[in-house]
């Protein structure tokens, strides 16, 4: 059996998850993992024996691979992309796509024409529950959108940084952004604000709002808060005639989505492994079995675009129009 050579470009938690479930796949062979810390690479690489980099450019320029997965901080984003793209190497990148929008933008527009195999990590749309609300607003347009994040600050030393994050809303509410996009359409235009972060070394908002006009009509909000001392919601909510979906995130395998209607509700909780789904699913489209992503590169960049102006909205107190039919715009 042939075995696909991959490699992995960080060696945090969401990389750890990825290596993970690609370990798990017999026609995947882990060659090399990277990371700034030399030492956290090796100590991966040898569970997974594989070979260990210092850093990820090294990686792509002497590994013979079939893909790579980039999961890197948002500040690290570009570089690797344009190495990725200069050999023709089909990759997988994990959310956000970059800290900013113009990294992002840019990439996109070296990727345009190639033909290159792109996945990115919006992975709640590879979960059921995610598939059966989108069935259900096929036949019921969504005419109310409600989503969360409230969460705690990541304990990891960039995060804070909004020029190394991005921000919260960049950073994790994109993935908010993303389901109501998914679910609702695109949007029209975006109105925002923020309460600021005490003076200090960490500037990320402590807590935003967006208010979204939908394309179709439909109207919205998303907040976003890093205050609390744990995850309180991660969560979508869509009103529709007749009937409101709710989704939320209670771990990263453990979903649940409630349909609520006049003669009370129906739950349906998922135990899906939504990393695992979105790796082979890429796997697959290089294999020839599956035809295309969910999620390629440009169809993330109009989420990326989305968080993006929601976060200029905030930090300058006016509306931002989106033009739906041209990512990055």
């Amino acid at each position: 059996m042939t075995r696909l050579r991959v490699a992995c470009v960080g060696t945090g938690f969401i990389a750890g998850e990825h290596l993970r479930a690609l370990s798990a796949m017999a026609d995947v062979q882990i060659v090399a993992v990277a990371d700034t810390q030399l030492e956290r690479a090796e100590q991966v690489a040898a569970r997974y024996g594989s070979r260990a980099h210092g850093d990820g450019l090294t990686l792509l320029n002497t590994e013979e691979l079939d893909a790579v997965w980039l999961c890197v901080p948002p500040f690290a984003h570009g570089a690797l992309e344009a190495a990725a793209i200069a050999r023709g190497l089909p990759f997988f990148v994990e959310k956000p796509l970059a800290s900013d929008l113009s990294t992002a933008q840019s990439i996109a527009d070296q990727l345009a024409g190639t033909g290159l195999t792109t996945a990115v990590g919006y992975h709640w749309r590879h979960l059921d529950v995610v598939q059966r609300a989108a069935e259900l607003l096929a036949r019921t347009p969504a005419q109310l959108v409600t989503g969360y994040w409230w969460d705690k600050t990541p304990r990891v030393p960039w995060w804070p940084q909004r020029a190394h994050s991005g921000g919260q809303v960049v950073e994790q509410t994109t993935h908010i952004f993303d389901l109501a996009r998914h679910l609702a359409g695109d949007v029209a235009e975006v109105t925002a604000a923020e309460r600021s972060a005490p003076a200090g070394p960490e500037d990320v908002p402590l807590a935003a709002s967006s208010l979204l006009r939908f394309v179709s009509g439909a109207v919205g909000s998303i907040s976003s808060a890093r205050v609390l001392d744990g995850r309180h919601r991660v969560a979508l909510h869509v009103v529709a005639e007749s009937h409101v979906l709710e989704i939320s995130e209670h771990g990263l395998t453990d979903h649940e989505l409630r349909i609520g209607t006049g003669d009370g509700a129906e739950v349906v909780r998922s135990r899906q492994d939504p990393i695992a789904v979105e790796d082979r699913e890429f796997l697959d489209v290089l294999l020839g079995i599956t035809p295309r992503v969910r999620v390629p590169y440009q169809e993330a960049l109009r989420t990326h675009t989305l968080a993006c102006a929601a976060d200029r909205s905030a930090r300058d107190g006016t509306p931002v129009r989106l033009d739906a039919g041209a990512a990055g715009a």
